[in-house]
């Protein structure tokens, strides 16, 4: 094999080495987006103070897991609970996401009266809540008890959330993840989800690539969702 044969066959090994490389790379982003973690961005203002428009999450798609079988016994998952916010897909289109708070457990019987939450009979503590119109209230909703493998979830922002109180519960199976972090925030016009045109799109990524430092939250980078 002469000098120019070597060189070939060392271009031919470094790039299938690069393809393997990024063939890997690819196939762990996807197991890691599909099993384990995924990005999702606050759209509205439901989750309002504690979650705001423009908010960039980590959702934690593996905590919750495969809620049966083998996996779910020998893996560290856990079922969801009261107070935890989630990624869910919306029940009324399931290819739109959201997010709330849960607060509703199978089998709970779920009323408000006025700013209560009550389950079962005992009023829900919540220091999360942000009630914008002083004068709103539920006068009475419900009782209503919860099905089996169902959730009922609730924006923090009462007065500006559409959530179970509007379209009903959350199946198990919707459930995407939990929320735990807040890797980046960016100042978001409220009605931005509704400019979904290319040059809206355009508009919108020349305000990111022009405005990144003066108008990233850099205080609410990192913080821990609770």
């Amino acid at each position: 094999m002469n000098v120019e044969e070597t060189a070939l066959e060392f271009r031919k090994s470094t790039v299938r080495e690069y393809f393997e490389s990024i063939v890997i790379t690819a196939i762990i982003a996807l197991f890691a987006t599909t099993f384990v973690v995924q990005a999702f961005k606050i759209p509205t203002g439901s989750m309002e103070s504690n979650l705001l428009i423009g908010d960039h999450l980590l959702v934690n798609k593996f905590v919750y897991g495969l809620h049966s079988g083998f996996w779910s016994k020998l893996l560290p998952y856990h079922e969801p609970k009261r107070g935890d916010v989630v990624v869910f897909k919306y029940p009324n289109n399931p290819e739109v996401a959201y997010v709330k708070r849960l607060i509703g457990m199978p089998g709970d019987k779920v009323e408000m009266v006025g700013h209560t939450v009550y389950i079962n009979g005992q009023a829900l503590l919540e220091n999360y809540t942000q009630y914008i119109d002083p004068g709103s209230s539920f006068e009475h909703f419900g009782p209503y008890t919860v099905p089996q493998n169902r959730y009922f979830a609730m924006g923090d922002n009462r007065d500006n959330s559409q959530d179970s109180r509007y379209w009903g519960f959350v199946p198990r199976d919707y459930i995407l993840g939990k929320a735990f972090v807040i890797y980046w925030s960016f100042e978001t016009p409220r009605d931005e989800y509704l400019q979904t045109s290319v040059p809206d799109r355009v508009k919108q990524f020349a305000d990111v690539f022009l405005n990144f430092i003066t108008k990233t939250r850099w205080r609410r980078t990192f913080r821990i969702i609770r």
